[in-house]
């Protein structure tokens, strides 16, 4: 993780980390520089200033108006500066080198302090935590996405680009050229990718990109976004992080893989363990299955996010774990090696916030751990054929059916309160609330068809 201080030189001048990357934008004859941030709801943001002004932007910052971002600041309090974080600079392929990004920290121009409404310092927060205890923290996640064809107008449709399925070839996959260019420029963006594979769906895809530490991956997950977007528009395609544009397929999930390491070894693995998970993996799981409901208003944040969380459709709804099906919320995958001793996070999607979203998921873990909370044992057999009576037996609740349930769920957990902090957290409940209350009061297509004429 990158610390606030460690580019920052005595005399305000240049750390040589940042002289590196002005270094390069000259080598690389960069032209423009889009300074990247993320709102509250994971939106990516940019404000794109000459390359010229990469030195002033590394001392001084650069300002903008934060009123204008969703759950920022009011307009009496509209200063805020970027703060860029030189070892996020990459060239963005799809700008034929002329242009290079650079992911930013939002200061409080008011106290010259982070900004405490910036998601990235949400995470830096609980990652701080992490640390104070002792753990490094390791993330990798499987955002999956569509490729749907645009009209004629340019906008996009929800016609699939291809007939494929899971791990299908072409002709079938037709959207493999896609994948392949999308591969190449995540790859030149710093990116170690890791397999590509048509999903389950027609239309659906995965990119699977190594871990890494975890700012780093929420880095990775923003840029893979706009990455996906801006290529997919270069083949006349709209790429969509949606969770379920299609009613009846599979919906669009993020697996996120969780595991953390302690002076150097992965203090999740232990050999003597049935599960080769160490006492910290259970309790750890054990904090995630406990605040899941909360979670899931942060890691599944809009309303459609709860169009995939239905039985039937590979998304898991059940608060419990299993080494074995993926019926269950969260899964132990099978290690080869201790280091790749894991928990994976089934039921995120790829809609939300990674920076909140990877907070959440690690404060409810390290909240496991400070109080030594019991893991339940793992459900072997597929949940989705359990009836409730059985589910009631085995003592398995289910995550809130909708966006107004899982805000409820967050409105009532402190743990997951003060990981957000009180400037995210009521933002989010403010924005949440308000977008399922326009949905409650909305008149679907499907209700005008169901009851217009029968009643």
């Amino acid at each position: 993780m990158t610390d606030d201080n460690e580019h920052a030189v005595p005399d305000g001048g240049l750390s040589a980390e940042a002289q590196r990357v002005i270094d390069e934008i000259e080598e690389k004859e960069v032209e423009f520089l889009r300074l990247q941030f993320t709102d509250i709801l994971g939106t990516v943001k940019n404000v794109a200033v000459p390359a010229t002004q990469a030195e002033k932007a590394f001392t001084d910052g650069i300002y903008f108006d934060g009123s204008s971002i969703e759950g920022f600041v009011r307009i009496q309090e509209s200063d805020m500066r970027l703060k860029p974080d030189p070892e996020t600079f990459a060239i963005l392929p799809w700008r034929d080198g002329r242009s290079a990004r650079l992911i930013c920290d939002v200061i409080n121009t008011s106290t010259g302090e982070p900004f405490e409404g910036d998601p990235r310092r949400v995470l830096k927060n609980v990652l701080d935590r992490a640390e104070e205890m002792g753990y490094e923290v390791n993330v990798a996640p499987e955002p999956e996405f569509f490729l749907f064809e645009e009209d004629e107008d340019g906008r996009a449709t929800t016609k699939t680009s291809d007939a494929g399925g899971y791990f299908d070839l072409a002709p079938k996959d037709l959207a493999s050229d896609v994948r392949r260019d999308i591969i190449h420029g995540l790859e030149q963006m710093g990116f170690e990718i890791e397999a590509s594979h048509h999903e389950v769906a027609e239309g659906q895809h995965e990119i699977n990109f190594e871990y890494d530490d975890a700012l780093s991956t929420a880095d990775n997950v923003a840029t893979f976004r706009t990455v996906v977007r801006a290529i997919a528009a270069q083949h006349d395609l709209h790429a969509t992080f949606m969770p379920k544009p299609i009613p009846k397929i599979n919906g669009s999930g993020m697996h996120t893989h969780m595991s953390l390491f302690e002076d150097g070894e992965n203090a999740f693995h232990d050999e003597d363990d049935e599960f080769d998970l160490s006492e910290t993996a259970h309790s750890f799981l054990a904090g995630i299955l406990e605040h899941a409901p909360a979670i899931t208003a942060v890691a599944d944040p809009t309303v459609n996010s709860y169009k995939r969380l239905v039985p039937g459709y590979e998304a898991p709804v059940y608060i419990a774990w299993s080494d074995r099906n993926r019926s269950a919320l969260i899964r132990k995958p099978a290690a080869r090696i201790p280091a790749a001793s894991r928990i994976e996070a089934r039921f995120p999607d790829p809609s939300c916030n990674p920076y909140l979203a990877f907070a959440a998921l690690l404060a409810a873990g390290l909240e496991g751990i400070e109080n030594d909370l019991d893991c339940p044992d793992p459900v072997r057999e597929n949940i989705y054929e359990f009836d409730e009576q059985k589910r009631q037996e085995y003592g398995i609740e289910t995550l809130p059916a909708n966006l107004g349930e899982a805000v409820a769920a967050l409105e009532e957990d402190e743990v997951i309160e003060e990981a957000l902090g009180d400037h995210v957290y009521e933002k989010f409940i403010e924005a949440k609330g308000q977008e399922y209350d326009e949905f409650r009061i909305d008149v679907s297509q499907w209700e005008l068809d169901r009851y217009l004429e029968t009643y």
